[in-house]
């Protein structure tokens, strides 16, 4: 099977390269909006690549310097930008036209030449040669061995200018054989949610304390920089934005390489998720970031995933909240408060994020048809398996303590 990955390195580059660097830059991203322009005829967009092709290439071909590839990167870059926004209109939701300021520029194999050190780039005259600044080659890092592999092909890469330095985000690609999936494999549940970013139905927490009190640190920081109204503080906005996102994710690839670990070492060959579609308008006090955040930790999992020869699948999460892992009975009284579960027919109580990851684990396993070839028999839990039937029993106790949790309900 396929799997792919990025790689960031941070480039070493000359004044002169980084003039002819950032023209590039300005270039590119003032043809991707000339594409957007060109979509919009007052009332609707335009999505189709082969129209946007048609009416804007030769034009922006004439009016830059810009390689083809990277007129056509451009194109793609505005018409996949589109899509997102016509499909949010398309369902009601206000959304405005995308424009792009990010500063970054697309390259392929065609426009780019990628060696173990150092690329050679295409910009808007000629080619320059820029190197590579990587760390100690006796560490174990993803340049270690995704760029001085030769079972990875680099493909392509994206380059980046933040905080006054150019990265170059490596896109590789390799082929690997597929992992065996664990004999009579089992589903791990997993529950997101605001105050815990993530449980599982083996009942580990990862708490989202951090992330919401950084989210809330950068709320009032954006706000205070932007009452000051200068450009300093405008761009200072913008720096810090970049400094938290890349704090986030890397809290997230935390979590999901631990939800991994979890999943092996309970022989699970499938992890469930619910469906993240309006995600937000099931959770009250979710805001914009915490979709986001669902996000960004589902695609981390699916892809890390690929490697351990574990499926992720998502479920209709519709009542997961209020149905009883234990009895099935489904109220909305079940759940009195936001951490609480009370079965008001059995009795059952426990942490209503644990018992919902349960229950997303119990819905992908009803899905299932049985049979050979690794398909899930059960859901993990803490203490042991159930099946579909409810055979095996087991216990329900939460262990308490991990991630630095109290014990639940």
């Amino acid at each position: 099977m396929k799997v792919r990955r990025t790689v960031p390195v941070k480039l070493d580059v000359t004044d002169e390269q980084a003039d002819l660097l950032h023209e590039t830059i300005d270039e590119f991203l003032w043809a991707a909006n000339y594409v957007v322009d060109a979509a919009w005829d007052g009332e609707w967009a335009e999505t189709r690549s082969s129209v946007l092709h048609e009416q804007t290439y030769d034009e922006v071909r004439e009016q830059t310097q810009l390689h083809s590839n990277h007129v056509q990167s451009a194109r793609d870059r505005a018409v996949d930008a589109l899509k997102s926004v016509v499909t949010k209109w398309s369902n009601g939701e206000y959304a405005s036209l995308p424009t792009f300021t990010a500063r970054f520029c697309d390259y392929n194999q065609r426009n780019a030449t990628f060696h173990d050190d150092h690329a050679s780039l295409s910009t808007v005259d000629g080619r320059v040669t820029v190197e590579y600044i990587l760390p100690d080659e006796t560490r174990d890092t993803p340049h270690s061995e995704y760029l001085r592999s030769d079972d990875w092909e680099q493909t392509g890469a994206t380059l980046h200018h933040r905080r006054g330095d150019f990265y170059l985000h490596v896109r590789t690609k390799a082929d690997v054989d597929n992992p065996e999936p664990a004999e009579n494999g089992t589903v791990l549940g997993v529950d997101l949610g605001v105050e815990n970013i993530a449980v599982t139905s083996t009942g580990v927490f990862w708490s989202a304390d951090e992330l919401n009190h950084w989210r809330q640190e950068f709320v009032e920081r954006r706000k205070s920089l932007q009452e000051c109204g200068t450009r300093y503080a405008h761009e200072n906005v913008q720096s810090v934005g970049r400094k938290e996102e890349g704090r986030f994710k890397q809290y997230l690839h935390s979590v999901a390489n631990e939800l991994l670990e979890e999943a092996t070492e309970n022989g699970c060959t499938v992890i469930a998720f619910e469906n993240l579609t309006d995600i937000r308008d099931r959770m009250p006090n979710a805001r914009k970031f915490h979709e986001w955040a669902f996000r960004r930790l589902y695609e981390y999992v699916s892809y890390k995933a690929e490697e351990c020869g574990i499926y992720v699948e998502q479920v209709n999460p519709n009542n997961t909240s209020r149905r009883c892992s234990s009895c099935g009975f489904t109220h909305e009284d079940n759940r009195p408060s936001q951490d609480t579960f009370c079965c008001q027919s059995c009795g059952y109580e426990n942490h209503a994020d644990y018992n919902a990851a349960k229950n997303i684990g119990y819905r992908l396993l009803r899905n299932q048809t049985g049979g050979e070839g690794g398909v899930p028999v059960g859901v993990r839990l803490n203490t042991g398996m159930l099946n579909a039937n409810g055979i095996k029993p087991v216990p329900d106790s939460v262990r308490a303590g991990v991630h630095g949790e109290d014990p639940p309900l």
